[in-house]
């Protein structure tokens, strides 16, 4: 009998972050499926049968996906269990956060994963109609260095939220960006004098 996983940690050893440049990995990520095959092993390890009936699409179709992502570094076996005569393979993620490091601009122009930002626009319109979305956006002048850092911190919130006990029935997304926006800004105040 499988017990159900609710610690909101995969089951399954994983580093903490990988940096990912080479464009192989990239693309890789970038595909929508697969990163939806990623996000679903954040919580458990799972075989292809798992990944296919969750996404419901055809086992053949994810396992080459998963192979994909296999020979990207950004998935492995992390177990393995004999049914019948078959040796069923477990897959998990490489690290718990992949994120994009230094990457040549001619390697991947214009870049191959999706605008965040875009897709959640879109599936978040549902929630937005029903009144059940909560969403914040502020504009602040600081430098890039405090950008930096305080993107450090946003991640970390981020990395709690997926490790967040699994007690729920329904899924929720949460979604963040830090960019430079072009957006008014009042001049510095006049000396009092």
């Amino acid at each position: 009998m499988n017990s159900i996983n609710t610690s909101g940690l995969p089951d399954y050893d994983l580093a903490d972050r990988m940096v990912v440049t080479a464009p192989s990995q990239l693309k890789a990520m970038a595909e929508p499926l697969r990163d939806t095959l990623l996000e679903l092993v954040l919580e458990r390890a799972a075989t292809v049968q798992e990944l296919a009936a969750a996404v419901h699409r055809p086992k053949s179709s994810i396992a080459h996906h998963v192979h994909v992502l296999v020979d990207a570094g950004l998935m492995r076996v992390v177990r393995t269990r004999r049914v019948r005569a078959i040796e069923e393979r477990f897959y998990g993620r490489t690290a718990r956060i992949f994120q994009v490091g230094r990457v040549r601009p001619e390697d991947v122009s214009p870049p191959p994963w999706p605008n965040d930002l875009a897709t959640s626009a879109q599936e978040s319109h549902a929630a937005y109609l029903a009144d059940r979305m909560r969403s914040l956006r502020r504009h602040v002048r600081i430098s890039p260095g405090r950008a930096a850092e305080f993107w450090e911190r946003v991640a970390a919130l981020v990395d709690d939220f997926s490790q967040l006990p699994r007690d729920g029935e329904e899924m929720y997304a949460l979604v963040t960006s830090l960019y430079p926006a072009e957006h008014p800004t009042l001049a510095e105040p006049a000396p009092e004098g």
